[in-house]
């Protein structure tokens, strides 16, 4: 079923402060560039209880986040701004009606860090723990498990992955094994994601271009097991021939490398669809 999502450009640009919502529903997202807090002087309806979430980077390969709660987003950003260094935006969750309350929001927190380290898409050291569940009656932990699925939706169709958990089940899945490599994945409008479990190759061929960013990538996913390095978290990468690239330490086709459980490529599968 189709849905429709209205993005409200506030500044007029495109990646400047933003709401979007889903229409007929009460959540609404606001996206808000560092740069750009100065709008909370304009906006009393952040400051109302809130959900909102932190995204940046810091030296690892993995984005980072941290999620968290407020009654005031405005108040409670002012710490932020001083003393977390990494982050580059905010997403801020409120409801349309202002209907949220503490409580509320404290649920959407305790659900939103168990579900990123779940999905374990970002680095979220600077939650140090998962936050107790509030006691809501009955009728309204439903209504905030609703808003929860809306704010992953709404985070997703931004471009953030924290909270997707993938059910392989449903994918078409894709094989490479060479040099070692015993790797899984499946191509979507992401990209190509390489599968908890898979298996890499140690090393690089001399001619590998990115071995450096590769071996960050190798320190940061995986383990060793039985002799193996072992990826501990799905990796999703901008396309096919990246993950062949680094399941295999080499430079490589992944059109070509990858295959199904009947030996067909990916080129086969997918860019042979329209013929």
């Amino acid at each position: 079923m189709g849905k429709t999502v209205t993005t409200y450009l506030i500044d007029g640009d495109p990646k400047g402060t933003q709401y979007v919502f889903i229409s007929n529903k009460i959540c609404q997202m606001f996206v808000i560039p560092r740069a750009n807090l100065s709008i909370l002087n304009e906006r009393p309806d952040l400051q109302t209880p809130a959900f909102y979430i932190l995204l940046g980077e810091d030296e690892n390969t993995k984005p980072k986040a941290y999620i968290g709660e407020t009654e005031n987003f405005k108040e409670r950003v002012k710490d932020h701004d001083s003393k977390k260094i990494f982050w580059q935006k905010a997403l801020i969750f409120i409801s349309k009606d202002a209907a949220m309350t503490k409580a509320d929001v404290q649920y959407l927190e305790h659900k939103a860090v168990s579900e990123a380290r779940k999905a374990n898409t970002f680095v979220l050291n600077e939650n140090k723990q998962t936050p107790k569940a509030p006691n809501l009656p009955e009728y309204q932990k439903d209504a905030m498990d609703e808003f929860f699925e809306d704010i992953k939706f709404l985070t997703s169709f931004t471009g953030c992955a924290i909270f997707d958990i993938i059910e392989t089940k449903k994918q078409h899945l894709f094989y490479t094994r060479n040099r070692g490599c015993n790797a899984v994945g499946f191509y979507n409008s992401s990209g190509f994601t390489v599968l908890k479990g898979s298996i890499i190759t140690k090393g690089n061929t001399e001619s590998f271009s990115w071995a450096e960013k590769r071996e960050k990538l190798i320190k940061e996913y995986t383990v060793q097991k039985g002799g193996n390095l072992v990826l501990e978290s799905d990796v999703t990468f901008s396309s096919p021939s990246t993950a062949a690239d680094f399941c295999l330490g080499r430079g490589c086709n992944g059109w070509g490398i990858w295959k199904d459980k009947d030996g067909q490529t990916l080129d086969a599968v997918y860019r042979k669809q329209l013929e």
